[in-house]
């Protein structure tokens, strides 16, 4: 189905055929029913190790994603850094890409592919090696109360003016700590090994797609091409959905399990500052890569293919580069170098001719402004839906593994039934593409309306009476009701007030004495919370944030609900798109097509995206957290209606420009291909017609030889 012959390989095919049984390059070339039976159990064997890849590299792609805030907190780093850390996947993927898939569709596909799962999976673990150099995770939150501390119970968080020591003895105190802090803190570049794992990761992952999809198209029958290619691809949604649970999974553990008395820890799943056990996933996941890479080594370099595909005269890809004559099918040792040489010297050729085709040109930049709009979408979406909704790390994994991901997998599988069910050609497949994209953008646009209120944050979003909000000019953490206490602005040791307020600190709060009851806190004599609500005598909070209204919930449902219907409509249009790129092409360059696209793909949108995004998002922080040795870290607090405004705005106005592109493919399918060809079509189902009525009466000698398709039928459309 996926893969038919040329007119050089029809008359090669019927030159073969007319040569004695004794030949040995026809026994080569082309094994008996017989001895094709063995084929069936070793490609189905490839099938399951093929999509147990899949399975183990879209768990860790998934379980990456579910660890972008973590990772942000745990190495104390900006957004747009975290966006370099996961574009380093697709640099990895751009150093060889070009090369494995044109080099490697000509050299033994299943051992490339088992050498790249071993590469990924020890890229995969070496994410997780900062976790054993790195001190133990210290969190902003009043350790000095921690129960393991030798400091009194009852301590006065704010540090009245009269009991302070001087200014200048402070400033040299906190400038030798400082100092010596700086000289010990030797995990404040440890996230490099993060990105260099990540690199690995898609160094190991590049020969998957192309040589994978390929090998099996190139020896599955016509009818079962399409199934396999489905089977592979639906394991692959499968694997994110796991991804993301195990992540919800190991943000609900410290990140230090194991390392730290976990009675001393003062902070919840549900605090900000919370940072999960990021990186027991990535073992896990590693492991599973080294596990996928065993079958591999044990296939063979080619099968024999299928009858179906002897008997329509098709070949794989490989016989058809380079090897016009099969008599000299077994080269000396000496012929190896001139074959490689042939090969590079046609590098370029095909390159050309790749982008001559101008529905592959168009569908190409579509697809790579769309995949900008959702990985943007992706990388961020746990961030997004933990900033604007009030919910946990643990939590917001959980939704998109269990609802989100299965209705990207459903649309996928929908998307496959409609092509088989209605039996679409390229143009009808190109309008349901459109389709998906049209509608699935316009739900987006509903996501504007449900977002939350900023919390009420103190000199930040409210001001200290708490009764109106605060412009950006107008930001100030220090007022009249904490002018007598020596606070500190860069820290960010939020307390909730009785009135609903939060409070950077509760110093910054004017609270005067603290008193624990089991793991809280509670901080009492507060003046700042009395100054916005003088009449209800109640001056006290508690450690951590206020929760953000009812109302907000209430919100956050409806997202998931749009959220889920829009990722099924988007995804209703993989499948068509798929065929789309595949049967716009010449059969022979499959491998090299799908190479440039996944790297086009990889250096146009996965590098770019998570970055770019990364860096809008951050301009929406009100509140910085620093370093030990004041550079600065990542983000405390965003402004919600900025952060929705940015995120959802980007993706949508990408999407859009998306959709036009896409309208220019099926603008031009129909002007250069369906128009050009219809009197040729016409043509050719008339000779097709004469010739099945013909074949009644052939010998079966001569239907053996008689093609069922005719030269490039599914490129000349």
């Amino acid at each position: 189905m996926m893969d038919t012959s040329s007119k050089e390989n029809a008359h090669l095919f019927h030159r073969n055929s007319a040569q004695p049984a004794g030949g040995p390059a026809f026994k080569v070339g082309y094994p008996s029913t017989e001895e094709a039976r063995p084929c069936c159990g070793k490609l189905k064997v490839f099938l399951g190790a093929l999509s147990f890849v899949y399975f183990a590299k879209a768990l860790a792609e998934g379980y990456l994603k579910s660890t972008v805030t973590q990772i942000e907190r745990r190495f104390d780093i900006p957004s747009s850094l975290v966006g370099i850390i996961d574009g380093s996947f697709e640099i990895g993927n751009l150093l060889v890409i070009t090369f494995v898939s044109y080099f490697g569709a000509k050299l033994h596909r299943p051992k490339i592919i088992g050498a790249g799962c071993l590469v990924m999976g020890f890229g995969t673990m070496l994410i997780a090696v900062p976790q054993f150099f790195m001190e133990k995770y210290s969190y902003e939150k009043y350790e000095r109360y921690s129960p393991s501390s030798n400091i009194t119970p009852s301590i006065s968080p704010c540090y009245l003016e009269s009991s302070s020591p001087s200014p200048s003895s402070i400033m040299g105190k906190t400038q030798n700590k400082i100092s010596h802090e700086c000289e010990g803190d030797s995990s404040s570049s440890m996230w490099v090994y993060v990105f260099l794992g990540n690199l690995l990761r898609g160094l190991g992952e590049t020969p998957i797609q192309p040589l994978g999809i390929a090998y099996l198209d190139d020896f599955a029958s016509e009818n079962n091409a399409a199934f396999y290619i489905g089977c592979v691809q639906t394991v692959a949604i499968i694997g994110p959905i796991f991804g993301f649970l195990l992540g919800s999974l190991c943000a609900k553990l410290y990140v230090d399990i194991g390392f730290v008395n976990l009675d001393h820890i003062t902070i919840t799943p549900k605090d900000p500052q919370w940072v999960g056990a990021w990186w027991l996933g990535y073992l896990i996941a590693g492991f599973l890569s080294l596990l996928a890479a065993v079958p591999f080594w044990c296939l063979p370099k080619t099968l024999p293919r299928s009858q179906s595909r002897e008997d329509s005269g098709s070949s794989s890809e490989k016989s058809k580069f380079i090897i016009d004559d099969p008599i000299n099918y077994q080269m000396a040792p000496g012929e190896d170098k001139m074959k490689i040489m042939e090969m590079a010297k046609d590098f370029l050729p095909s390159l050309k001719t790749l982008f001559r085709n101008p529905v592959y040109v168009l569908y190409l930049c579509a697809s790579t402004v769309q995949f900008n709009s959702l990985f943007g979408m992706v990388t961020y979406k746990p961030k997004y839906i933990e900033q604007q909704y009030g919910q946990s790390s643990s939590k917001a994994n959980f939704v998109i593994g269990l609802i989100n991901i299965p209705a990207v997998a459903l649309g996928i599988f929908s998307g496959g039934i409609v092509m088989k069910k209605f039996r679409l050609g390229i143009c009808e497949a190109t309008k349901l593409y459109l389709g998906s994209s049209v509608f699935g953008y316009l739900l987006f646009l509903s996501l504007f309306a449900l977002g939350c209120e900023n919390s009420s944050v103190a000199g930040l979003t409210v001001s200290y009476q708490g009764t109106k909000p605060v412009s950006y000019h107008e930001r100030a953490l220090f007022s009249d009701c904490n002018s007598r206490c020596k606070c500190s602005d860069s820290k960010w040791e939020p307390m909730c007030g009785d009135n609903g307020i939060t409070y950077v600190s509760a110093c910054l709060a004017g609270c005067q004495s603290s008193s624990r009851s089991g793991k809280n806190i509670i901080f009492s004599n507060c003046t700042c919370v009395g100054f916005a609500a003088p009449k209800s005598g109640n001056w006290s909070g508690m450690m951590g944030r206020c929760q953000k209204d009812n109302g907000c919930s209430q919100m956050f449902l409806y997202f998931l609900v749009i959220s889920v219907i829009t990722s099924y409509t988007l995804s209703l249009g993989g499948i068509p798109g798929y065929i789309l790129l595949l049967r716009c092409i010449q059969p022979q360059l499959k491998s090299f097509a799908l190479g440039i696209y996944t790297l086009a793909v990889r250096v146009l949108a996965g590098i770019p995206a998570p970055v770019y995004f990364g860096v809008l998002i951050d301009t929406s922080c009100l509140k910085w957290g620093f370093k030990k040795c004041g550079s600065r870290g990542s983000c405390r607090l965003y402004d919600s209606h900025a952060f929705r405004h940015i995120y959802l705005g980007l993706t949508t106005l990408l999407g859009t420009v998306s959709v036009f592109l896409s309208m220019a493919v099926l603008f031009v399918l129909k002007k250069k291909y369906v128009s050009k060809h219809s009197s040729l079509i016409t043509t050719r189902e008339k000779i097709g017609m004469s010739s099945s009525i013909k074949k009644g009466t052939c010998t079966a000698r001569d239907c053996g030889l008689q093609p069922k398709y005719w030269p490039g039928k599914e490129t000349r459309l």
